[in-house]
């Protein structure tokens, strides 16, 4: 028995270290559903990474490397900020987000690049990239071309806008590669990363990513969401002249992300006199990829235990504690993150409380259709626009999903369905006055003006609860409205009120 004890003793032993080597190899699987990166802009440092080098889908962060790509072309003079797009068939037809303009329309590099970085328009980013490379394909096989160059070894396109196809992949450790490449080969572009809304017409869109006016001293990037990836951002800040770039991938919120984004860059900002006490993790290019597919988080981000359908502006939920979902503070890791706001004194604000107020307040950047405009004629545009966007909102009630700014833009002969129409015909009628029930004269003594009642049985349900307006005797009405009227007990008497053809008529209108 004591001769077996040394072999019951290393088999324990082995048992265990191959349990610690399983549960090291699935680590950076299930530890986090987040991929996290945080690098100084300029020397490429890594400050902190985890599941940094895990593949992962874009989503909406592709239109960096859209903007990129755009620009790259401007300075090297193959087209110019002003150059006129034409919105294709192709561009129109792309998912929401967009600015749902209808095919035809034209716009400048310089108002689609801003409508594709703030409102994160998916239409913008295809008329870029038809734009550019003469169409989608061509397009991402400049992108792709572009990444093998920057040393994105981990990232392949297949659009421009980041909405799921198989075969767009990236990872924290190539969009940060990404962002310091925008800062360093483009600086005088810069801007197009930090624009805190844009009006179109009347309509103001602020920025989707939270930390644009909250978070002092952020200046960059870009948001990016579909159910696969969750929530991601690539996001950088400047402090006393030292700047830093954080990639958050996977949160389960917009406010998550962005509270996880600022979380990040105050801890690299607090480090800035004590890194030598930390161990080197290199710079960004030589963080190790992992081979791997990348995880699907759509249960996650899109499951039936949501309570509304998830999207990238999705603010997120803020705890009553000022946390949220997800985020470090909701387990008491932002107890010692705190931050200034411009313009305020202590008490200091922690990150979630930062993210859940308003942003400061800024005058957006005008965006508007057509060549470029100064003076009046960029007034005349913008009011242009406006008009256009009153004529397309359909008239009479609407339900919430309707009053979306992508819904707003759609041509009016599409913005209600069949069962809308049906339910409000008064919308539908040529003459508004033979919609109105309150009037039943008006039906009467202008017959001529509406298709007859006949063939529109909403028009013959307004007419059936006031048949006091086919008796009137002054006039005689149309056959189709005396169908749709049923003629008073007096009115069986005259032959001319209740003949059999036109009484028959409404049954074909079920």
């Amino acid at each position: 028995m004591h001769a077996l004890r040394p072999l019951l003793r290393k088999s324990l032993f082995n048992l265990f270290a191959a349990g610690l080597a399983c549960a090291a190899s699935l680590a950076p699987r299930m530890a986090s559903a987040e991929a996290l990166l945080l690098i100084e802009a300029d020397s490429g440092k890594v400050l902190q990474a985890e599941n940094a080098t895990m593949p992962w889908f874009p989503a909406s962060v592709t239109k960096i490397m859209t903007a990129y790509v755009t620009l790259k072309a401007v300075k090297d003079g193959r087209l110019t900020l002003d150059s006129l797009l034409t919105v294709s068939p192709t561009a129109a037809s792309q998912s929401p987000s967009k600015m749902g303009f209808r095919p035809g329309t034209q716009v400048t590099v310089d108002n689609a690049l801003k409508m594709m970085m703030v409102k994160s328009a998916n239409d913008m980013a295809v008329v870029l990239a038809e734009g550019v490379g003469g169409s989608v394909d061509g397009f991402s096989a400049i992108m792709n071309d572009t990444a093998k160059k920057l040393g994105m070894t981990q990232t392949s396109y297949v659009n421009p806008n980041g909405l799921p196809a198989d075969g767009q992949i990236t990872s924290a450790r190539d969009l940060g590669i990404l962002a310091r490449s925008f800062l360093r080969d483009l600086p005088e572009y810069e801007y197009f990363v930090h624009i805190p809304a844009i009006r179109f017409g009347k309509r103001v869109t602020g920025n989707f990513n939270k930390l644009i006016g909250r978070y002092p001293g952020a200046d960059g990037f870009k948001t990016g969401f579909i159910c696969a990836s969750g929530y991601n951002l690539v996001a950088s800040a400047t402090r006393n002249g030292r700047r830093l770039i954080a990639v958050v991938l996977g949160s389960s919120s917009g406010t998550a992300r962005a509270v996880k984004a600022a979380q990040l860059l105050e801890r690299g900002f607090a480090q800035d006199n004590l890194t030598w006490l930390r161990p080197s993790l290199g710079t960004v290019e030589n963080l190790v990829p992992v081979d791997a597919s990348p995880p699907n988080l759509r249960d996650e981000t899109c499951g039936p235990h949501r309570k509304r359908p998830a999207s990238d502006d999705d603010g997120g939920l803020i705890a009553a504690n000022g946390s949220a979902p997800g985020s470090a503070s909701a387990t008491g890791g932002e107890a010692q993150i705190t931050f200034f706001t411009a313009g305020l004194q202590p008490p200091l604000m922690r990150a979630s409380e930062l993210m859940a107020s308003a942003p400061a307040a800024t005058e957006p950047v005008l965006v508007y259709t057509g060549p470029t405009r100064t003076g009046t004629a960029l007034i005349a545009a913008v009011a242009a626009d406006a008009d256009q966007q009153a004529a397309s909102k359909p008239r009479g009630k609407k339900s919430r999903v309707a009053k979306k700014p992508d819904a707003a833009d759609k041509p009016a002969d599409k913005s209600k369905d069949t069962k809308t129409a049906a339910a409000k015909p008064d919308a539908k009628q040529t003459d508004g006055k033979a919609a109105k029930p309150a009037t039943p004269q008006s039906a009467a003594i202008k017959p001529s003006s509406t298709t007859p009642a006949a063939s529109k049985p909403a028009g013959a349900k307004h007419a059936a609860t006031k048949p006091d307006a086919a008796a009137k005797p002054a006039e005689k009405p149309a056959a189709g409205d005396q169908a749709a009227k049923p003629a008073k007990p007096k009115a069986a008497t005259n032959p001319a009120a209740t003949k059999p053809p036109a009484a028959a008529k409404p049954a074909n209108n079920s």
